[in-house]
């Protein structure tokens, strides 16, 4: 029987690992599985060494602060793969914990194939990276088209497959009567899937939500959030009693809410794509503390935050970040954008241009799926 080691580093990545993983087990079952993982992966069936909470930190900071503790997280976690010998090691995104593990795993034990899903973002930061890594990767699985000249450019084995989050879902369809008002207009909200990130971004969007309600009162305010986080963001909730706000953490339901709502607002992060994918106008927002946003600063080769604006080298969608993240220029631009039509259709347009240039003929995650199959046939 062969072995697949999938190794992820936050809940991201454990969500695109189990779209993989569910279309290989599919094709193949005669394959052992062991992970670092989360709810996702665990859905598939599959055990994690421990919990992925313990390793999701946020920032160069906290990194510093825990530097011993993520280097014995990694050392624990180079030993059990080596315990568990697989064929493949399946890291996933994280590029600053999987990648380490990845480099001490090539070196201790080189037969072992590495395959890196989600190219870190070299065109973002630290291009001289695709040097290093062409040492201990096998095989890059990027998912954006123009990636590709990086790898080329360092003959890295490296192969575009299109983003999973675009992959066509064919889920139960669930009744939304009892969750929510459907005689108010639905704002998705998505305050991240850190604990660092949601303790930042809730008590602003809730000022937000105040302020909103102040000149309008019809809408409900859905908040998306993971299984481990629902907890925190009730309590933010709690404190606040607004009788028109409700928590999902059910990714079918947040599927059918999604293409639903009339706006979203959303933490920096992949869930740009969801959001654009379901045809949702939004606002992007982001903030961390000063130092670390001054690292990335100082490191960054781009001038925009989401993948769209980068893309486009415009800003198809608004972004607010750092200290444009407060409720009121939240508001100003919702308001722009809810009593202008054009303004929403616009942005609609551009980011259904841009999604195609993300999709590939496959799924996604079936051609990710194919390439983990077949290299399972040359270990």
């Amino acid at each position: 029987m062969k072995k697949i080691f999938i190794l992820t580093g936050e809940t991201s990545g454990d969500k695109l690992a189990s779209k993989v993983i569910n279309k290989l087990k599919k094709d193949n079952s005669n394959i052992e599985f062991l992970s670092v993982g989360g709810e996702y992966l665990k859905s598939q069936g599959i055990k994690s060494i421990y919990d992925l909470n313990d390793i999701t930190y946020l920032g160069f900071t906290k990194v510093l602060l825990n530097i011993f503790q993520i280097k014995n997280k990694i050392n624990k976690t180079v030993n059990e793969i080596l315990k568990f010998n697989p064929d493949i090691l399946f890291s996933v995104d994280s590029p600053d914990f999987t990648l380490r593990v990845c480099e001490k795993i090539k070196n201790l034990k080189p037969k072992i194939k590495t395959i890196h899903y989600v190219a870190p973002q070299v065109w973002a930061w630290r291009k001289g990276r695709v040097k290093k890594i062409k040492k201990f990767i096998d095989h890059i699985l990027f998912l954006f088209n123009f990636e590709k000249k990086y790898f080329d450019n360092e003959n890295v084995k490296a192969t575009f497959v299109g983003h999973p989050l675009l992959d066509q879902n064919n889920t139960k369809k669930i009744s939304l009567n009892d969750l929510i008002k459907l005689d108010k207009k639905i704002i998705s909200v998505f305050p991240g899937s850190r604990l660092s990130e949601v303790n930042m971004l809730m008590p602003i969007l809730l000022r937000f939500i105040l302020l909103t309600k102040k000149v309008k009162n019809d809408y409900v305010y859905i908040f998306h959030t993971t299984k481990e986080l629902k907890n925190i963001v009730n309590s933010f909730l709690l404190k606040v009693n607004f009788s028109d706000c409700e928590i999902i953490s059910d990714e079918n339901i947040k599927q059918e809410i999604l293409p639903k709502s009339y706006f979203a607002i959303a933490k920096s992060g992949t869930i740009s794509i969801e959001i654009c994918n379901a045809k949702v106008p939004s606002i992007i927002i982001y903030k961390i503390n000063f130092l670390n946003y001054f690292i990335i600063k100082l490191l960054a080769k781009v001038k925009y935050a989401n993948i769209f604006n980068i893309i486009a080298n415009s800003e198809v969608i608004p972004e607010l970040l750092q200290s444009e993240c407060n409720e009121s220029k939240i508001y100003e631009i919702f308001d722009k954008y809810i009593s202008n039509p054009e303004l929403r259709e616009s942005q609609i347009l551009n980011c259904n241009r841009i999604l195609a240039t993300m999709r590939t003929k496959i799924s996604s995650s079936e051609k990710v799926a194919n390439i983990l199959n077949e290299e399972l046939k040359n270990t």
